[in-house]
């Protein structure tokens, strides 16, 4: 009798189980629709911001002076930027942000001032390493990619501090390679360049040059002004991280 009673209360939920309606089979469309309802409610972040999360701790503020017999602080002459390539304090920049600076000062990105001093200079390509005399604790260096992959059209961004005001974005692509520039006052001919139309002004030397993945590539360097003022017309260059890596020196990337 038991065993009839459980036979015939299996065979009433498979019944019922067997008149549940069959959800239907995902189309590809469905998937889709999916992807754009989920886009719409939470929107990706932009590649150029991906692109500057990963290096905007890395980047600083580079201030050059002479000392002031008037006073305690520094008469400053120049401001430029920088990035942080190793973590004990290792930042690369440009030789005329700092070329003949009797001080030199970097803000990191969580607002701390150290002292810098000159470590090396390259002048054929107008780069330099300083040393930071007093870190933050969670000092983070950026990570270096390779120019070499480098192709006309790659997204690339520029950060620093143009007219000292920053840190600051701009995002453009690479316009060439293996580009030459001389200086306006006709004194250094660089070579090996990569030309990108990210704008960059006054203040943006030093600054690195960022591929979408968020590796350094280059080293902001020079912008072409026809004008009077050095602004910034849609033509600026950068050193080659390889180059710069190798000022430091870095093994090449």
């Amino acid at each position: 009798m038991f065993v009839t009673v459980f036979a015939l209360a299996f065979v009433a939920l498979f019944a019922t189980l067997g008149m549940r309606p069959v959800p239907p089979a995902l189309t590809q469309a469905d998937v889709d629709a999916a992807v754009v309802r989920a886009l719409k409610e939470q929107p990706l972040p932009s590649p150029a911001a991906k692109a500057y999360d990963a290096v905007r701790a890395s980047v600083v503020r580079v201030r050059a002076g002479a000392d002031s017999l008037d006073q305690d602080e520094y008469t400053e002459r120049a401001v430029g930027s920088g990035v942080v390539v190793v973590e004990s304090g290792i930042i690369l920049t440009n030789l005329h942000v700092v070329a003949g600076a009797s001080r030199i000062t970097v803000v990191f990105a969580d607002g701390q001032k150290s002292e810098a001093r000159l470590v090396s200079a390259q002048p054929e390509n107008d780069l330099a390493v300083i040393q930071a005399t007093a870190l933050p604790d969670d000092l983070k260096p950026a990570t270096l990619g390779s120019s070499k992959t480098l192709v006309e059209g790659d997204h690339v961004i520029a950060v620093g501090f143009p007219f000292g005001i920053g840190p600051s974005v701009s995002a453009g692509v690479v316009s060439g390679l293996r580009r030459e520039y001389r200086s306006p006052a006709g004194e250094r001919m660089l070579s090996d360049l990569i030309q990108f139309d990210a704008a960059a002004n006054p203040g943006s030397s030093g600054g690195p040059l960022v591929n979408a993945a968020g590796e350094v590539v280059g080293i902001v360097t020079a912008i072409l002004s026809p004008g009077e003022e050095g602004t910034f017309a849609g033509i600026a260059f950068a050193v080659p991280i390889q180059t710069a890596a190798a000022a430091a020196g870095l093994p090449p990337f």
